[in-house]
């Protein structure tokens, strides 16, 4: 709780950071890493740039800051399900699965992987801290999930590299269709809202009747 004499340019200087990571992630998306320009972001914020200087000495940085803003307390937290929800494998990986999409996929944030695809060649470095800051930590985490899974004999016993690819890139390429031709498709509802209202049914019922040693019966 901010305490009730401390000066207001003080607390609005303290909360610059996070403010300044949500205009960069905005701007990233809608122009691109390369077309974003530093003045911009701040002029999005509501800041000087030399103000934005004293916390980003570049985009790249700015960029660090969206995923330790953005995704790192979210893999903390579906990380901390793989104790309280180890029992229940099948439940434990729909809720990751969703949690990613609710938090990441559906929104700005999935942006970045569309990003990643389209900038990654022009800025490796870039491209090489989102490998392993956010590609490399989710695969990990879906990895261990579908590894208890297997262990405790509720998961068929398949190559979990090839199996976590194929959980979840369905969802991924959803994100990258939602953040891009989706959105030039907007005159066109179905085009602009590609999602099903029965597209998670269809894809868990996909994806566990496959997965799971003793999948439910197939309808008569």
């Amino acid at each position: 709780m901010i305490e009730p004499d401390l000066p207001r340019r003080q607390r609005r200087k303290e909360a610059r950071p996070a403010e300044l990571a949500a205009a960069a992630l905005s701007l990233f998306i809608e122009k691109g890493f390369a077309a974003t320009r530093l003045d911009e972001v701040a002029a999005r914020a509501g800041v000087s740039k030399g103000t934005l200087y004293l916390y980003f000495d570049s985009k790249e940085a700015l960029f660090r800051a969206v995923i330790e803003e953005g995704l790192v307390p979210l893999f903390e937290q579906m990380e901390a399900k793989l104790d309280t929800l180890k029992d229940d494998p099948e439940r434990l990986l729909k809720e990751i699965l969703l949690d990613w999409w609710t938090h990441v996929g559906a929104t700005e944030l999935g942006g970045i992987s569309k990003l990643i695809i389209s900038e990654a060649r022009n800025f490796p470095e870039v491209a090489a801290y989102h490998n392993e800051a956010v590609i490399q930590r989710w695969m990990s985490l879906l990895g261990k999930v579908i590894q208890t899974g297997v262990e405790q004999g509720v998961f068929r016993a398949l190559d979990v590299e090839t199996l976590r690819q194929l959980v979840f890139f369905p969802l991924l390429m959803l994100s990258v269709w939602k953040h891009s031709i989706a959105g030039c498709a907007a005159a066109c509802s179905a085009a602009a809202n590609p999602i099903s209202p029965t597209y998670f049914d269809t894809y868990f019922d996909m994806i566990f009747r496959g997965l799971l040693v003793a999948p439910p019966e197939l309808s008569a």
